[in-house]
């Protein structure tokens, strides 16, 4: 494939859209390209290379001719249709939860696990997004020091539900800054329609659904997923998930557990050296990663590095990454590349 008919699908979602703006920007050698969505969007046209593209409704005869599948539009979609297009002739890169844990289908990170794309039957899965944000810190670390356990926070951002979460952050902004309310009256009247709470001015330790054992499916990928990626059987996660009023990238606060002594110099030095993540660490002069600053940008980013004081060979830290981008869009146009 040197200039592979590229469909995506799901093309008007944000992760959709982030998609077709990597493909662009990172200049991937798209001899053709098909949109796909719901009937409700076919017609619409999206811009690439300065040509308008028309959305074509999401059929199983959708991937005539198409070599490279990128899917975003949830595991109902991926689970009915990704079959098509492998039956097809194309390779699915699926964004959703329906392919992750088949022990069939490579679950890929390009800077950790590139080699395991090549075991593909069809179908590649793109990781959940506080999954990899969290792991671009963690595996370099985990090549030096062997990673046991880790206890994490993340706080993510409302654009990792979707359009519709977006827009009920900002309205609920607005509809308290209209109203001119004191600061300590910030509870809006209104019901929410997306989250089971208002989430402006608020912070839900609600993402996803609640199992048996009191976490929630979220809060288990990163053990699961975290072992399939990094071929590490034993790790252990325990994770707490946060959906915070931030509008674009997830921020993980992890203090994890090594085989090996860890301190915040060596795991600089590890760090500074990895693909794909910037080191931002001067607390002294306020110098750590925001949400704010990692939006838009490919590289995750880490800091707040320091010795773990209630573990032995621990290491706190802060992660943080663009959930769009390598969580999901930027993420699977990499699995892609290495497809060409």
């Amino acid at each position: 494939m040197t200039q592979p008919h590229v469909a995506i699908v799901g093309a008007t979602g944000a992760v959709g859209i982030e998609m077709l703006r990597c493909l662009e920007r990172r200049n991937f050698p798209v001899g053709k390209l098909t949109l796909l969505a719901s009937a409700r969007s076919a017609g619409k046209k999206l811009t690439f290379r300065g040509e308008e593209h028309p959305i074509q409704e999401l059929t199983p005869e959708s991937f005539a001719g198409v070599n490279i599948a990128l899917f975003s539009a949830g595991g109902g979609i991926s689970r009915d249709f990704a079959p098509h297009a492998v039956k097809a002739g194309a390779v699915v890169v699926d964004n959703s939860s329906a392919f992750r844990m088949d022990d069939t289908v490579p679950l890929v990170v390009p800077e950790i696990n590139a080699a395991d794309a090549k075991n593909h039957r069809g179908i590649i899965a793109n990781p959940n997004c506080s999954t990899a944000i969290a792991l671009m810190a963690l595996y370099p670390l985990h090549q030096a020091f062997g990673v046991k356990r880790v206890f994490a926070s993340t706080y993510q951002a409302v654009s990792g539900t979707g359009a519709q979460a977006i827009e009920e952050l900002a309205s609920q902004s607005r509809a308290w800054a209209a109203e001119a309310r004191a600061w300590d009256d910030a509870k809006l009247s209104t019901p929410p329609q997306v989250y089971p709470h208002q989430i402006a001015f608020n912070a839900l330790p609600h993402v996803d659904s609640f199992m048996d054992s009191g976490y929630t499916k979220e809060e288990m990928k990163m053990e699961n997923e975290g072992r399939k990626i990094m071929h590490h059987p034993a790790f252990k996660a325990s994770v707490t998930c946060v959906r915070v009023p931030v509008f674009r990238s997830h921020s993980i606060a992890i203090s994890a557990e090594f085989e090996k002594p860890i301190t915040a110099a060596s795991a600089r030095a590890v760090l500074e050296k990895a693909a794909g993540l910037d080191v931002i660490d001067d607390p002294a002069n306020k110098q750590y990663p925001l949400a704010l600053d990692i939006a838009g940008r490919d590289n995750c980013a880490v800091g707040r590095l320091r010795a773990d004081c209630a573990m032995e060979n621990g290491l706190a830290f802060w992660v943080v990454g663009d959930q769009l981008l390598k969580g999901a869009a930027l993420n699977a146009v990499q699995i892609a590349e290495l497809l060409v």
